[in-house]
């Protein structure tokens, strides 16, 4: 088995909004904002290689909403989804398994595509399955008001429709249990209802996909929460017991939205949970 972080871009955020109540003055060490009050972010997906199964993690923004849409997140930087699967030698026919953790736009924008003549949408990944779970795929296609704007129709319903999607039943066995793969899977429900946690071993090491429950170094503290949380106290909960097993088994997170940080270690301190080291992923995995 190989893993790869998958580069598909970055993009900017309201620093307020990534971390609530917390104070600029506080938030802004880290996370520094630019003079519209702008934090830069990326969106790094995980590629998993093993044997005839080619995993993506997540899919990134996409391309085929309007210009005016993609303006309000200063969408930047080189690097395209396809142009990351190239630099390894895979084009993106060659992936078999699609897997959400959730489907807020920057995680599944990049799963649809527009069709040749651009008068409807298909899948991306004409040869994947896509895999959700019922309870996400629900709450995602019947949005409260809260995050009815990051819910896209677009980028959900055409999954289903191709045919393509797959539900994860959570009934105890490892996803894709019929492969040496086989790894578990951390469900959370503070940002949103079940998002997934991939959580593999790879090379004596357990590597945990931390997508929004954490999605930068900046936010290890427990009060720095995101707005967009749609339960915020409950998230703090679950970011502290995830992280208190993290410093006890030494996981390696991997960072989806760290403009800087591609992994983190975390340590128990007599001040709580705080940041042990940061990592480039070849530095670790070899």
């Amino acid at each position: 088995m190989k893993i790869y972080p998958i580069e598909t871009g970055n993009l900017k955020l309201d620093g307020g909004a990534m971390f609530g109540v917390v104070p600029k003055s506080i938030w802004q060490r880290t996370n520094p904002a630019d003079s519209n009050n702008m934090i830069d972010l990326t969106m790094r997906c995980m590629l998993i290689e093993d044997g005839k199964r080619l995993i993506l993690i997540d899919t990134g923004i996409g391309n085929k909403q309007a210009e005016k849409f993609f303006g309000y997140f200063y969408l930047s930087g080189t690097s395209t989804l396809d142009t990351s699967l190239a630099a390894l030698g895979f084009h993106r026919d060659d992936i078999t398994d699609v897997f959400l953790t959730h489907l807020h736009f920057d995680h599944c924008g990049g799963a649809i595509q527009w069709n040749k003549t651009k008068t409807g949408f298909e899948p991306a990944f004409k040869n994947a399955k896509y895999w959700s779970n019922k309870s996400h795929w629900d709450w995602a296609t019947k949005p409260n008001p809260r995050e009815k704007a990051s819910f896209l129709s677009e980028n959900i319903l055409p999954i289903q429709e191709s045919g393509q999607l797959e539900f994860i039943d959570f009934k105890g066995e490892n996803f894709l249990s019929d492969s040496e793969l086989g790894f578990s899977i951390l469900t959370v429900d503070g940002h949103t209802e079940k998002q997934m946690l991939p959580q593999l071993t790879y090379q004596d090491k357990t590597l945990v996909f931390a997508a929004d429950l954490l999605p930068t170094v900046g936010h290890i503290p427990l009060p720095y929460v995101m707005s967009y949380d749609t339960r915020p106290l409950l998230t703090m909960d679950e970011k502290a017991a995830f992280l208190n097993k993290a410093a006890d088994e030494n996981y390696y997170l991997f960072l989806e939205h760290d403009f800087s940080n591609e992994l983190c270690t975390v340590e128990r301190t007599d001040r709580g949970i705080k940041l042990q080291n940061t990592y480039d992923f070849k530095n670790i995995f070899k």
